[in-house]
């Protein structure tokens, strides 16, 4: 006989699961990187391609930067999706904002 104690599966005693947001954080990071990415070129035209031609490395790093924000926001507001999307935005905008006026000397 084998020294095992029954024990009877109630909904109350499982454990819960916590729903994932960090991916959708995530996706949200991500999108935001490449809309930030396009605003100097939307406000300053193609002459910005030279300025990201000597500078690329500083704004790549920015995409795991994007991407970490927006998981962190996603996991502190909950999961509330819409208030992830304009926060992340807001944030990574603000940064690209940031590095693009510091070395551009401005």
């Amino acid at each position: 006989m084998h020294n095992v104690t029954p024990m009877l599966a109630r909904k109350e005693d499982r454990d819960r699961e916590e729903p994932s947001w960090s991916f959708p954080g995530g996706v949200v990071g991500f999108a935001a990187y490449w809309l930030a990415l396009a605003i100097p070129f939307m406000l300053y035209g193609s002459s910005t391609l030279f300025f990201f031609l000597y500078t690329w490395p500083f704004f790549l790093a920015l995409l795991p930067v994007s991407v970490l924000v927006g998981i962190a926001s996603s996991v502190i507001l909950r999961g509330q999706l819409i208030w992830t999307i304009l926060l992340t935005t807001l944030l990574v905008i603000f940064l690209f904002w940031l590095l693009f006026t510091l070395l551009s000397g401005w």
